[in-house]
């Protein structure tokens, strides 16, 4: 059997509570083995260059951003990480089906 593949889904702006919960949750899951794959939508494009989340992708988190989402919120996507996706919702979809878990935290 593989790794436990947990997805997750963030919402929120850089000030709400939920980026750090989403960080935490993350890093501990990676610790413990799992596979995780993020997905920022709507507000949570704007967490794209936090530096919790590129250290994260470092340590082999998969990281996708909406990219419809950068462009409604203004959100540069020049000289981005190669290893960050930017991508449309039949990504999302595809993480939701695909992974044993999922959480959205919007």
């Amino acid at each position: 059997m593989g790794a436990l593949k947990i997805g997750l889904l963030l919402s929120t702006p850089p000030s709400h509570p939920s980026v750090q919960t989403v960080a935490s949750l993350s890093s501990e899951a990676i610790s413990q083995g799992a596979d995780v794959y993020l997905y920022c939508i709507d507000e949570g494009v704007k967490n794209l260059r936090d530096p919790r989340y590129t250290e994260l992708v470092g340590r082999g988190m998969k990281l996708f951003v909406c990219a419809y989402g950068c462009q409604q919120h203004g959100v540069s996507t020049d000289q981005l990480d190669p290893r960050i996706s930017l991508c449309g919702l039949v990504v999302l979809s595809n993480i939701v089906n695909g992974c044993d878990r999922f959480l959205a935290f919007t």
